[in-house]
């Protein structure tokens, strides 16, 4: 189990350091998940689509910072 800790820590960290381009993907794959559900989930996509935007506009701003 520690390869998947290890796998996602580096995900993290590579996110975190390509905030500000990472914010497009989001908006893709949103949209994606929007048509493959058929909009029978709209409300809960748009919600967690907007907060991994929020977490990610908070990283590039603290990128930034440093």
């Amino acid at each position: 189990m520690s390869g998947a800790g290890d796998a996602f820590d580096k995900l993290k960290k590579a996110v975190d350091d390509n905030a500000d381009k990472v914010e497009g993907l989001v908006d893709k794959a949103a949209d994606a998940a929007k048509k493959a559900t058929g909009g029978a989930h709209d409300d809960k996509i748009d919600k967690g689509a907007d907060a991994a935007t929020d977490y990610l506009r908070k990283q590039a701003e603290k990128n930034k910072e440093q």
